[in-house]
């Protein structure tokens, strides 16, 4: 149920509105600039709830905008998603199989740079196909991540690529949510917004595909050597049944739910049957009040991440609430005088949004009728002004290091060792697909770019 909530009001005005995002915003940095983990950024949401409390007119409707934001659908699903995620992951980290793919790939040559580059350009086709950037981590990380560390790639540039090719997919698929939404609330056909878009989009990823190309980061040669001295296991890479399950599950429309849960019935059955795992190493309990096996640490490995989006989506219902949104788009009708300054009304307006909700659709959606009248009266061609919102999206809220982009992307990093950790404020920087797709947009709002159809 996703049904309004009383607006709630806050004491010193906008000022106290703003001081829950203001002290997230301020721990955030902190805990940036400490190289901390996921865990740093759960503090910082969670001290900007508590500090809500001190600013709040009145507490009973705040408490209600806090259940609001956790009662959102998208809530439960990229929660669900994050634990069956963690679960196949196990299943196929734990076999065995990248190690073997590792020893293939560093005897093939196919290391460093090469493989950064290979690997956006997988997630780009993988993303684009699905339709899903959350999707597409958790089928990515899992195998080409490790792999490519093994074979000399640095960590953060790894998940810099596989973060870049699904904020291509998210901004260009056809099937993508914040394609449907952009072109929706222009009133924009659907085949159109794609193919003007590739205008945007397809530049974007040459120049991102170049820097990876060029500038990607290498590890010493002893990940290297390590992988090719390793020893491969044929048999593990029966375990790819899940990934494999998941993609044509996804590309059969089907929910991605339903797509994880078919890839870890799959990975369980392929496990057992070729003597990989055996049931106790899977699920065991050894007494003691204890439960132990693959699955359940898989499952208790989420907390950091789980915690952190409760507190984001809590958050979210105040912001919400609190009447945010509509003060945003005061600004944007305001600022919106002639042509050029409506289109930079409608960049800064999204990025906005979409970095304080993390969700470009929720973005998109809330300024989506604001954008329309407008655009409008200013002239600005409806499949402009969906460009313009779907791509601003796809370069803020990928930027930002609190949304899900950076947050799953580091805790699916980190499953596999402290030397493979990811801090999340440190992918912004090598998130090349959104820094590219900045320059655009700014090319296209002060030059002109693409702005005649």
């Amino acid at each position: 149920m996703d049904q309004k909530v009383k607006k709630i009001e806050f004491r010193f005005g906008k000022a106290g509105k703003l001081a829950p995002l203001i002290v997230a915003a301020a721990m955030i940095l902190w805990a940036a600039f400490s190289q901390s983990n996921v865990n740093g950024y759960v503090l910082a949401f969670f001290a900007a709830l508590v500090t809500g409390i001190l600013f709040v007119k009145d507490e009973k409707a705040y408490g209600e905008a806090l259940v609001y934001g956790l009662s959102k659908p998208m809530f439960g699903v990229i929660v669900m998603a994050v634990i069956l995620a963690a679960i196949s992951g196990k299943l196929i980290s734990a076999s065995g199989a990248v190690q073997t793919i590792a020893v293939f790939v560093v005897e093939a040559g196919f290391t460093g740079k090469l493989f950064v580059a290979a690997t956006f350009l997988i997630t780009c086709l993988l993303a684009f196909a699905t339709g899903t950037s959350v999707g597409t981590y958790f089928v990515v990380i899992p195998i080409l991540f490790p792999v490519g560390v093994m074979a000399g790639a640095a960590p953060e540039f790894m998940i810099g690529a596989i973060v870049s090719g699904a904020a291509f997919g998210d901004n260009l698929g056809p099937i993508s949510d914040t394609t449907i939404a952009s072109s929706a609330t222009q009133h924009a056909e659907l085949g159109t917004v794609v193919k003007t878009r590739m205008r945007y989009s397809l530049p974007a990823a040459a120049g991102a595909l170049i820097l990876f190309l060029l500038f990607s980061g290498t590890t010493d040669k002893s990940a290297v050597t390590s992988a090719a001295d390793g020893t491969a296991n044929p048999v593990s890479l029966a375990m790819l049944v899940v990934p494999v399950v998941i993609i044509v599950l996804c590309l059969m429309k089907k929910h991605l739910i339903t797509a994880l849960s078919w890839g870890i019935l799959a990975g369980i059955a392929a496990g057992l049957l070729f003597g990989i795992y055996t049931m106790d190493s899977l699920i065991s309990f050894p007494g003691g009040f204890s439960v132990s096996g693959a699955i359940i640490e898989a499952i208790t490995g989420t907390a950091g991440t789980v915690a952190m989006l409760i507190a984001v989506f809590a958050l979210l219902g105040v912001v919400e609430c609190s009447g945010l949104f509509e003060d945003v788009g005061v600004f944007l009708s305001r600022f919106a005088k002639n042509e050029r300054s409506t289109e930079a009304a409608i960049v800064l307006s999204t990025g906005i949004l979409s970095m304080v909700t993390g969700v470009i659709s929720v973005a998109i959606v809330a300024l989506g009728d604001l954008v329309n009248e407008l655009g409008e009266k200013a002239g600005v061609n409806r499949y402009r002004r969906a460009n313009l919102l779907d791509c601003t999206g796809c370069v803020f809220c990928f930027l930002a290091p609190w949304t899900v982009h950076c947050v799953i992307p580091a805790q699916q990093s980190a499953q596999f060792g402290e030397g493979f950790a990811v801090a999340p404020a440190s992918i912004p920087f090598v998130n090349y697909y959104s820094i590219c797709m900045l320059v655009m947009l700014a090319v296209a709002v002060i030059a002109g770019y693409g702005r005649k159809s």
